[in-house]
Formats: C-alpha cells, structure tokens, sequence
C-alpha cells in the first residue's frame, strides 16, 4: 500500500481517488491470483485421489499375483517331489 504524503493539502482528494484505485487494482490481483491458487490446490487433491486409486488398484493386482505364484510354486514343488519333473 503507498503512504500518503499530502504536503500542503492541494491535491488531497486527487492523491487519495488514486491511492484508491490502486488499492482496487491490488486488491483484484490478490484475488485473481488466490482464485489461481484454489483451482490449482483442488487439481492437486483431484490428482492425488487418483492416483490413490491406482495405488490400491496395484496393491490389489500383486496381492493376487503373489497368490497365484505361491500357488504355482506349491504345484511345482510337489510335482518336483513326486519325481515328475519332465519338461
């Protein structure tokens, strides 16, 4: 914000209807820029959420693919034990 030097008085009013609009102007800067802000701040959140998704999606796909390759590796052990190792 500027400070007000008036001096002798003349001009005041002048000085003070500038101060305001800039004030005004400074004002809607601080506005548009924190609206900026907001929109990027949810796009993150939005961005996160998803990518959480993903992440249990992938959680969920190796828990499976571990069970299955335990699994296998129990067949083949006991296909291996049998003595029916042929390929």
């Amino acid at each position: 914000m500027l400070k007000s030097s008036c001096g002798n008085g003349f001009g005041g009013n002048e000085q003070h209807g500038f101060m305001e609009e800039q004030n005004n102007a400074m004002a809607d800067q601080l506005s548009n820029k924190v609206s900026a802000l907001k929109r990027i701040t949810i796009a993150i959140g939005d961005d996160v959420r998803e990518q959480n998704r993903l992440l249990g999606e992938m959680e969920t796909s190796f828990d499976s693919s571990k069970g299955l390759l335990g699994s296998t590796m129990r067949k083949l052990t006991s296909v291996y034990r049998a003595g029916g190792w042929f390929l």
